[in-house]
């Protein structure tokens, strides 16, 4: 993606996700700047030569001014208070957020008057660390990014989000928020619990298990290694999604200990297992073409192929 003038960019929050976008999105030539509550991050991103400041309401009326796409790229927790100053500074403005739930936020957003702006964003990357130092600029390359396309979305907020998405080197999947958090509860937030209850497993075998310990256990525990108060943030907005996975979940490893008891056997779970995660080593992309943004039930369309396993490779 090379077109240009391209348009500014406000970023509100500037962890590792935020503060990733804001060092991709200045490196694919948008001019682009940042809030953060915490003055240590600012200074930091401030001494790599990004333009971060801890005035919200400051970057707000700045980002006013320029019709910059705002970002909200904080945890959950904090949503409803950005979106209370954007009301007041900034109701204008097209308006994104990298939330890891999308219907808490679109309610929120619906909440505060701000729907006829709002596209819901999800890019699916990160690491287990937090904070500017944890920020670069590929983190989102060859990444998924989930962009919204629930009833109400508008065409040029919405392209704008896409086209973001594409220059940081994504691909964009169209997705209802609905089955967005329904999606992510099995393939991000349960692994999350998962990895936990695993990391508690192997600590309770003390010193022996986990001298022991290798790649099986590491890759498993991996995300157990994010900061606590985050893997809540994160999890807990989609509770109800990661409910019913739960259960999902558990009735599957109750089967699979019954069957352990009684015939001493894994088969079932084994092969059930393996033929999940060959589905996944052989799930095929295909690129979106022919439906162009603005027609009739041009998000309808969109929803449907990224259902299918469509992709955007482009802006169409």
């Amino acid at each position: 993606m090379t077109r240009d003038p391209k348009p500014p960019v406000c970023v509100l929050g500037t962890g590792l996700i935020g503060g990733s976008l804001l060092r991709a999105a200045t490196a694919a030539g948008y001019p682009a700047w940042a809030y953060n509550r915490s003055e240590d991050g600012a200074r930091a991103a401030r001494a790599d030569g990004f333009e971060v400041s801890t005035d919200l309401v400051g970057t707000l009326r700045r980002a006013a001014d320029a019709d910059a796409l705002i970002v909200i790229a904080v945890p959950m927790p904090a949503v409803d208070h950005l979106l209370e100053l954007i009301a007041d500074y900034a109701p204008n403005c097209p308006l994104t957020d990298v939330v890891s739930v999308k219907g808490p936020v679109l309610d929120a957003v619906r909440r505060h008057g701000l729907a006829a702006r709002y596209v819901g964003g999800h890019p699916m990357a990160g690491t287990s660390e937090s904070g500017w130092a944890a920020t670069f600029p590929e983190l989102f390359r060859d990444a998924v990014w989930a962009v919204g396309v629930d009833e109400g979305t508008h065409v040029d907020p919405w392209s704008r989000v896409v086209r973001l998405a594409l220059d940081c080197g994504s691909v964009v999947v169209p997705v209802l928020a609905a089955e967005h958090d329904r999606a992510v509860a099995r393939i991000s937030h349960l692994p999350h619990v998962l990895a936990e209850a695993l990391a508690v497993a192997g600590a309770a075998g003390g010193p022996l298990a986990l001298g022991l310990a290798a790649g099986s256990f590491r890759d498993g525990t991996r995300v157990a290694g994010t900061a606590p108060d985050l893997v809540r943030a994160i999890c807990e907005p989609n509770a109800a999604a990661l409910l019913e996975v739960l259960d999902d979940t558990l009735t599957v490893l109750t089967a699979a200990r019954d069957s352990l008891r009684a015939d001493a056997s894994l088969a079932e779970l084994v092969e059930a297992g393996h033929d999940g995660r060959q589905d996944y080593e052989t799930a095929k992309r295909w690129s979106i073409t022919g439906v162009t943004p603005g027609d009739h039930d041009w998000l309808a369309a969109f929803a449907e192929a990224g259902r299918g396993g469509g992709v955007l490779t482009e802006l169409p």
